[in-house]
């Protein structure tokens, strides 16, 4: 299974999910695929970021002509970038990495497991493997055959 999984730990208001990736690429064409739209949409067709700054928003399509609306909790151009997922909240960290490329982190704060929760934990597993392979110009595959195995590996370990 290509990436590893994410690290899951108890917190005191629930649960806390963080993937970490080095990308070769520098940080400024990393912060443009979680910001600029045109680049969000080529790994998550249902974002789209409506008002970037401290307290704008980022629209979730629902598909069914309903969007949700995340507000944007944090905001540091090509460092960080949080908002909020639901009853949880998201946050982008990158930071330069030794070979000029980024250490991208990932972290979902989770207040509450329910039966959804390793579905969006594979999900956002993906993404960042998706993320990868577009800055890398390579294909990707697809994608709801990468997610399976990590969807069974995230149910066990939430099962644990």
């Amino acid at each position: 299974m290509k990436g590893l999984l994410a690290k899951i730990t108890k917190t005191e208001t629930g649960h806390l999910a963080e993937f970490k990736r080095t990308l070769r690429h520098a940080p400024e064409r990393v912060w443009a695929m979680l910001t600029v739209n045109d680049k969000l949409s080529t790994w998550f067709s249902e974002l789209r970021v409506e008002d970037l700054r401290e307290g704008g928003t980022i629209s979730f399509d629902l598909g069914d002509g309903t969007f949700e609306e995340m507000k944007i909790i944090e905001l540091k151009p090509y460092s960080v970038l949080e908002y909020t997922w639901g009853n949880d909240r998201v946050r982008f960290e990158l930071s330069p990495a030794a070979d000029g490329g980024t250490m991208l982190t990932l972290k979902e704060f989770i207040g509450e497991v329910n039966a959804h929760t390793p579905k969006d934990l594979a999900g956002w597993d993906v993404c960042l493997d998706v993320i990868e392979a577009l800055l890398d110009e390579r294909g990707f595959g697809d994608r709801k055959t990468a997610w399976e195995p990590k969807y069974e590996a995230y149910k066990r370990a939430l099962e644990a």
